[in-house]
């Protein structure tokens, strides 16, 4: 989550935790104040996870409270971004602004990844990073994202892959009046560019930028080009 010195909540992909963020919260701390958050179950949060966006999203509403954080803007990555489109739909009047990163109004999620998630995670773990990442950056990255999978607790990554292809809010994205970042990697394989898209249409408020040469980690494959969006975006809001 980003404040004025803006705080700015980021939540990640299925498994994924505050360390897909490191590009960002390292960085940009001298110019706002950064709370990067890892979900119930998740990272070093203790729990079992959810298999609802929406139940995640009162969570963070939650954690907000708790925090004390003044209309911060919320910043997620995959599941993330589904948490915080809901949490603009639900809560809007508490945020200045949303970014989502490789999201969409719908997040389906292939049945095979669902299957081999409770058969053999191991496959999918290490299927990932060829689909999550643009080829030029997939050496780089891969180690960094099979060895955090490998870590999670596989029955919350399953459900949070269930919560994202559960996830569908066609019917109500354009009642969404958050100011709105959409970032995407042209090269994501997961969530192709045609679901940011979709959303600059149906979002009143809303601004995409593609970043060439990036996947579905753009935050982690372009820090510089991602980081430089961010806060273009957060100079432009109201405190």
């Amino acid at each position: 989550m980003l404040n004025q010195k803006r705080r700015s909540s980021s939540f990640t992909v299925p498994g994924g935790d505050h360390t897909s963020w490191k590009e960002q919260y390292g960085v940009l701390d001298g110019q706002f104040n950064v709370v990067a958050v890892d979900l119930p179950g998740n990272g070093q949060s203790e729990g079992t996870g959810e298999r609802e966006v929406a139940a995640y999203a009162r969570w963070v509403k939650k954690a907000v409270e708790v925090l004390g954080l003044h209309r911060p803007v919320l910043i997620g990555h995959s599941l993330g971004a589904a948490i915080v489109l809901e949490s603009a739909l639900r809560y809007g009047d508490m945020l200045s602004g949303i970014v989502t990163v490789g999201g969409g109004a719908r997040m389906p999620v292939n049945p095979m990844v669902l299957d081999g998630m409770q058969g053999d995670p191991s496959m999918i773990i290490n299927s990932i990073p060829a689909f999550a990442v643009s080829k030029k950056n997939r050496e780089r990255l891969k180690g960094f994202l099979v060895e955090g999978l490998e870590r999670a607790d596989k029955e919350v990554v399953y459900g949070n892959f269930l919560a994202c292809d559960r996830f569908d809010i066609l019917e109500e994205v354009d009642q969404i009046r958050v100011p709105t970042l959409l970032i995407c990697g042209e090269d994501d394989k997961m969530m192709p560019p045609k679901f940011s898209v979709y959303l600059e249409e149906k979002i009143p408020k809303a601004r995409l930028v593609l970043i060439p040469d990036a996947g579905h980690f753009v935050m982690m494959e372009d820090a510089k080009a991602f980081n430089e969006a961010l806060i273009g975006f957060v100079d432009t809001l109201e405190g």
